[in-house]
C-alpha cells in the first residue's frame, strides 16, 4: 500500500484564483471606448475654442464615429456577459468606489449626448441626402417630411423635433463642456477598469488610467487626421498626435521601470514583455509599428515628404487596438506568488 501525505490542495484545478474569462470582446470594447473619447474630446475642445469652421472635420464630421464606436463596444460588452438579460441591474445603483459603475453611468450619459451632438450638425454636414428605398429610407420617413426622389431636406414632421433641435443648437456650448468632461472620464475609465484588479500585478498600476486616456486621444487624433481633407487641419492633428505618442511612450517606459523596480511578482509581469511570450506582440507591433513608425511618418510629412495620411493613421489605430488586446491577455496570466 502506498501512503501519500496531502499538505495542500493547490495541485487541483481552479483551487488558486484564476482569471481567464475576458476574451476579444473586452479589449475591443476598451479600444472603441477610448476612440470615442478621443474623437469627442477634440470635437468639443475646438468648439469651445470657437474654431469650429477652421477645424470642421474635428468638430462636425469625426464625432459621427463616437456613437457608432460606443454602440459597437456595448454590443461586444453584452456578448461577453454571462447573464446578458441582467445588464440593466448596473443602473439600479451608483457605487463611487466601483470603476464598472462609473463606466456604466458615463456610457449612459455619453451615448445620447454624442448622438445629439452629431444631430445638431447633420444639416451642415449632409445638406441633402439621396436615399434609395430601403430600411434607412423608411426610418428617415418616420421623422421627415417626404420629398421628391427620396431626397432628405431635414424638414421635421413633428414640431417638437424642430424645437428640440433648435434648443440643442442654441445650447451647444454647455453640451460641449459636459461632453468634454465625460470624454476624459470615459478615456481614463478604460484604464482604471483594469487597474482596479489588485490581484493582477500587471494591471495594478496607477499609470494605466492616464496611459489609456492618452492612447485613446491618439487614436481619436489619428481618425480626425485621416478623415480631414483640410491640409492645415491634418497638419495640426499630426503635430498633436506626435506629442501624444511621445507622452504615451513616456508612460510605457515608466510603467515598466516601476515593474522592474518592484517586487518579484511585478518583475515576473514585466518579463512577459522582455523575452516572454508577449515580446514580439508588444515590442514590434505595438511600440515600433503602432507608435514609433507613425511618429516618424508624421514627422517626415511635416517636413515636406509625401506620406499618405492613411498610413500613420491606420498604424496608430492598429497599435491602439493591439495594445489593449496584449494588456488584457497578459494581465490575466500574471498573479501574485504564494
Amino acid at each position: 500500500m502506498k501512503e501519500e501525505l496531502i499538505v495542500s490542495g493547490r495541485m487541483n484545478l481552479n483551487i488558486d484564483p484564476v482569471l481567464n474569462a475576458w476574451h476579444w470582446q473586452i479589449p475591443l470594447y476598451l479600444f472603441l471606448g477610448g476612440l470615442a473619447a478621443g474623437v469627442l474630446f477634440f470635437a468639443t475642445l475646438y468648439f469651445i475654442r470657437n474654431e469650429s469652421e477652421k477645424y470642421s472635420t474635428a468638430v462636425k464630421i469625426a464625432p459621427i464615429i463616437a456613437p457608432i464606436a460606443i454602440a459597437l463596444g456595448l454590443v461586444a460588452l453584452i456578448l461577453d456577459l454571462k447573464h446578458k438579460l441582467y445588464f440593466w441591474q448596473l443602473y439600479t445603483t451608483i457605487r463611487l468606489d466601483s470603476p464598472m459603475s462609473w463606466g456604466a453611468w458615463v456610457l449612459m450619459l455619453v451615448m445620447p449626448l454624442s448622438i445629439i451632438w452629431v444631430a445638431t450638425y447633420l444639416k451642415e454636414v449632409f445638406p441633402k441626402i439621396e436615399l434609395k428605398k430601403g430600411f434607412f429610407a423608411k426610418i428617415f420617413n418616420i421623422f421627415l417630411k417626404p420629398v421628391e426622389n427620396n431626397d432628405v431636406n431635414w424638414d421635421w414632421k413633428f414640431k417638437w423635433l424642430s424645437d428640440f433641435e433648435l434648443l440643442m443648437i442654441k445650447n451647444r456650448k454647455p453640451l460641449a463642456w459636459v461632453l468634454l468632461v465625460t470624454s476624459v472620464i470615459l478615456g481614463v475609465y478604460t484604464g482604471i477598469l483594469l487597474s482596479a484588479f489588485n490581484a493582477r500585478p500587471l494591471w495594478n498600476n496607477a499609470i494605466l488610467g492616464p496611459l489609456f486616456l492618452v492612447s485613446g486621444l491618439s487614436t481619436g487624433a489619428a481618425s480626425i487626421m485621416w478623415l480631414s481633407k483640410n491640409h492645415e487641419e491634418q497638419k495640426l492633428f499630426s503635430k498633436i498626435d506626435i506629442l501624444l505618442i511621445v507622452v504615451e511612450l513616456f508612460f510605457i517606459i515608466h510603467l515598466f521601470m516601476g515593474f522592474l523596480a518592484g517586487p518579484q511578482v511585478q518583475i515576473e509581469a514585466a518579463n512577459l514583455f522582455f523575452g516572454g511570450e508577449f515580446t514580439i506582440y508588444f515590442g514590434l507591433f505595438v511600440v515600433v509599428l503602432g507608435l514609433i513608425m507613425p511618429a516618424i511618418f508624421e514627422i517626415m510629412e511635416l517636413n515636406g515628404y509625401r506620406i499618405h495620411v492613411a498610413i500613420p493613421a491606420i498604424l496608430i489605430l492598429f497599435g491602439g487596438l493591439l495594445f489593449r488586446f496584449v494588456m488584457v491577455e497578459a494581465g490575466q496570466i500574471t498573479r501574485y506568488l504564494y
